[in-house]
C-alpha cells in the first residue's frame, strides 16, 4: 500500500460477500470461484489481504467517493451545486433538509460503513487462527482492523445515532438483523477498540507499507472520538500524545497537504488511499471521483469538463480573513487561472458566484474520468492542534495551539509568535467560536462541518442556529436554504435496511 495503495487481489471473506481492492503492485487474482471460507485465512499473505479489503471500502461511494461530501454540504460550507433539477437530486436533500428515508447518501454511508465494519470483524475473528504469520504481522493486521472498525463505527454513530453494534460476524442472516445499540455503547466499543490499536500497531511505516494505519492515527482518531463526546480532558491528552510523540510536524505551506507528491507525508496521521489508471466512471473501485465531480462545471479543466457539485457558499467564501493563504487552496474563485490559462468565469453552472471547491482539483491527470490519484487526509497534525485548543479552551496552551494553525495559514513562521495573526485574551471574548471558525477554514470540504456544528446542540455554536443564520443571510441574495430542525441532527435510518432487518427503528421526524 503505498499502502500499496490497496493491493490487488479478490477473495472470499464470508456469508457470500466477495470483495476487490486493488493496488500499485499489481499480484496475479486467483479465480475466485476457487477461493473460499475453508481455504482462505491459512497464511500471513491470506491476512493481509483480509486486512486491504477492510482498508478498500474507504475508497468508495459508501464513505469518500460519495457519501462523506454530503456532509459539508448539510453545513454552513456549501451547497448541492450541479446541473440543477433531478441532478444529485440526493444531494439537494441533505442540502434542503427534506431527506427522505430513501435518500441515497444515508443509504451509501450506511451500507458502505457497515461492508467495512464486517471485514474488520472478519479480520478480527480470522487472524488470531492463522499459524503461518510472523507474529508482528499478526499483531499489526489486528491493530489495523481495530483502527478500521472504529472509524467505520464513528462514521455511523455521528450520522445516525443509535447504531446495531455488530463485533462478530453472524452465522446466520437471521442473526444480522441486529437492534440498533445505544451510541453510548458504540462510543464505548470505539474507543475500546482504538486503545487496543494503539497498543498494536507500529508507530510509523516505510516502503510499500506507508500509509496504513499507525499507533499515531489510532491515537489521533481516539482525540477526535473524545472530542465529539465532550470528554475534553481525554481528548487534550490524546491530541498532545500525538503533537510530542508522533514526530508529525505541520507544513510550512498549507496547499502541501493536498499534492500528489506529498501524499502520506509529514503532517498526515491518516489518508485515504487513491490511484488513476484504474477505472471510468466508477465510485465503488480505487479511483477518487472528487476531481470531476468538484471541479468547476463545463470548463474543460478535468477529463469530463467538470460537474460542479459541492458549490462553496458565498457567506462562507466572504468569511475568509485578508491574506488567507488556504482560500486560493480550497476555492475556484472569479478571475483565477486555470492549468490552460483560461480564466474561471464570474458565473457558472450550478454556481451564480463562480465559486468552485479547489482542494481536490487535479486537473486532466489522464483520459479517465473520476479516477483521480489524490489522496484524502482523514487525519492532519493541524487538527490535533485545534481539538488541543478545544480542550483546554483559553488558556496559554489553548493559544499557542490555535495560533500555530492561524500563522501557517497567514503565510507567517506557525512556530513564531505574530501580532497580526495570534489571539490572546485581549482580542478573543468568545473562544469557543474562535476555535470552531478555525476549524471550518482548515477542515474546508474535508467533509467534518456537519458533524462539527451538531455535536453543538442546541447552542449558539450549534445546527440549527448556525444553519437558520445562514438561511436568513442567504435570502437576501435570492437564495433560499432549507433550515434543519433538531430531527436533522442525525440522518434516517435508510428504508431499504428496515425493510429486511424487522428489528430496526427510525429516528424521530422521519
Amino acid at each position: 500500500m503505498t499502502i500499496t495503495k490497496y493491493t490487488c487481489g479478490a477473495f472470499l471473506l464470508s456469508l457470500g460477500l466477495l470483495t476487490t481492492s486493488c493496488g500499485e503492485k499489481f499480484l496475479e487474482e486467483s479465480p475466485s470461484d476457487q477461493i473460499t471460507d475453508a481455504n482462505f485465512y491459512k497464511n500471513q499473505t491470506d491476512a493481509i489481504q483480509a486486512v486491504t479489503a477492510a482498508y478498500s471500502e474507504l475508497t468508495k461511494a459508501g464513505q469518500y467517493n460519495s457519501a462523506l461530501w454530503g456532509m459539508d454540504i448539510m453545513a454552513d460550507i456549501s451547497t448541492t451545486g450541479g446541473g440543477g433539477g433531478s441532478d444529485g437530486i440526493e444531494y439537494t436533500q441533505l442540502d434542503d433538509y427534506n431527506i427522505p428515508t430513501t435518500n441515497l447518501i444515508a443509504q451509501q454511508l450506511w451500507q458502505g460503513s457497515y461492508i467495512g465494519v464486517g471485514r474488520c470483524n472478519i479480520v478480527l475473528q480470522k487472524v488470531p487462527l492463522i499459524t503461518e504469520i510472523d507474529a508482528t504481522i499478526q499483531k499489526r493486521s489486528l491493530g489495523e482492523a481495530q483502527f478500521l472498525r472504529a472509524k467505520y463505527y464513528f462514521d455511523l454513530v455521528r450520522a445516525f445515532g443509535d447504531v446495531p453494534l455488530v463485533t462478530v460476524p453472524p452465522a446466520s442472516a437471521a442473526e444480522a438483523n441486529v437492534a440498533r445499540s445505544p451510541a453510548a455503547d458504540v462510543y464505548k466499543q470505539i474507543e475500546q477498540d482504538l486503545k487496543d490499536a494503539i497498543g498494536n500497531l507500529p508507530a510509523s511505516y516505510s516502503g510499500a507499507d506507508l500509509g496504513r494505519a499507525t499507533k499515531w492515527a489510532a491515537t489521533g482518531l481516539l482525540a477526535k472520538v473524545y472530542i465529539t463526546q465532550g470528554n475534553k480532558a481525554g481528548a487534550a491528552e490524546q491530541a498532545r500524545a500525538v503533537i510530542s510523540g508522533s514526530g508529525k510536524s505541520l507544513w510550512a505551506n498549507y496547499g502541501d497537504n493536498f499534492k500528489t507528491a506529498n501524499e502520506n507525508g509529514k503532517e498526515s496521521l491518516f489518508e485515504v488511499q487513491y490511484i488513476n489508471g484504474r477505472n471510468e466512471y466508477d465510485r465503488n473501485n480505487v479511483g477518487s471521483a472528487l476531481n470531476e465531480f468538484l471541479g468547476p462545471r463545463g470548463q474543460n479543466q478535468t477529463p469530463g469538463s467538470g460537474y460542479g457539485f459541492d458549490i462553496p457558499e458565498p457567506d462562507f467564501v466572504n468569511g475568509y480573513l485578508a491574506g488567507d493563504t488556504r482560500k486560493p487552496v480550497t476555492i475556484w474563485a472569479p478571475g483565477d487561472t486555470y492549468p490552460d490559462g483560461t480564466k474561471n468565469p464570474a458565473t457558472l453552472g450550478g454556481s451564480p458566484f463562480g465559486y468552485s471547491c479547489r482542494k481536490w482539483f487535479v486537473g486532466k491527470v489522464n483520459t479517465n474520468i473520476w479516477d483521480s490519484p489524490l489522496n484524502v487526509p482523514v487525519l492532519r497534525l493541524a487538527e490535533m492542534y485545534l481539538i488541543l485548543a478545544e480542550a483546554v479552551g483559553p488558556t496559554p496552551e489553548g493559544f499557542e495551539a490555535i495560533n500555530k494553525v492561524r500563522r501557517r495559514a497567514l503565510g507567517v513562521d506557525y512556530n513564531t509568535a505574530n501580532a497580526t495573526a495570534d489571539l490572546n485574551a485581549g482580542n478573543t471574548p468568545d473562544f469557543t467560536a474562535a476555535v470552531l471558525r478555525e476549524r471550518k477554514y482548515e477542515l474546508a470540504f474535508e467533509f467534518d462541518r456537519w458533524f462539527d456544528l451538531k455535536r453543538y446542540g442546541g447552542t449558539p455554536y450549534g445546527l440549527v442556529a448556525v444553519m437558520t443564520a445562514q438561511s436568513a443571510y442567504l435570502k437576501t441574495l435570492g437564495i433560499n436554504r432549507g433550515v434543519p430542525t433538531p430531527n436533522n441532527l442525525v440522518l434516517p435510518i435508510p428504508q431499504s435496511e428496515r425493510d429486511v432487518n424487522p428489528n430496526l427503528t427510525q429516528n424521530p421526524g422521519y
